[in-house]
């Protein structure tokens, strides 16, 4: 596999191969796309039962979905859920990784935990599982370019069809 330069991307792009909707040219990096944070948000339920880890959990049961439409507080050790405003639609030879802006890092903000892989062949809004790793409070803004696409050519085809190939809501 190999990343994608700024020349590739804007070449799949303009063939229409890789489709990225809303897309500001100025969002296209030497060798990433920068995506933003859109205006609705899943924030963990709090209670006092823990949450069983195995398959068939749904994170739905132990979330609420909110809209972003003043900043959220995001508290030290805590993780909610974000959804790009960008619909990314790849072709089944690029897949890519969703990774976090320095800036925001620098600042404890983790852009996702542990699932930053966008599979081949999706169309769908990327959900950020951000979390607050400093000791401080940090306001989460819609709009703001949170976390950047890095690209890549697989190796044969593939199309990702599993449970959120189509997401839209965080």
């Amino acid at each position: 596999m190999a990343v994608l330069t700024r020349e590739s991307i804007e070449r799949e792009l303009a063939s229409g191969r890789l489709v990225i909707e809303p897309l500001d040219p100025a969002q296209i990096g030497p060798a990433s796309i920068d995506l933003t944070l859109g205006d609705e948000i899943r924030v963990i339920v709090t209670d006092s039962e823990p949450i069983n880890v195995r398959e068939g959990t749904d994170y739905r049961e132990h979330t609420r979905a909110q809209r972003l439409d003043v900043p959220f507080v995001l508290a030290p050790g805590v993780t909610i859920h974000g959804i790009t405003r960008e619909r990314v639609t790849l072709p089944d030879d690029l897949c890519g990784f969703l990774e976090g802006r320095s800036q925001f890092a620098r600042l404890g903000l983790m852009i996702h935990v542990t699932s930053a892989f966008v599979q081949p062949g999706v169309s769908n809004r990327q959900v950020l599982e951000m979390s607050n790793v400093s000791g401080q409070p940090l306001v989460i803004h819609p709009g703001v370019r949170l976390c950047q696409l890095v690209l890549m050519r697989t190796e044969g085809r593939a199309t990702y069809r599993g449970r959120f190939a189509v997401q839209e809501r965080p």
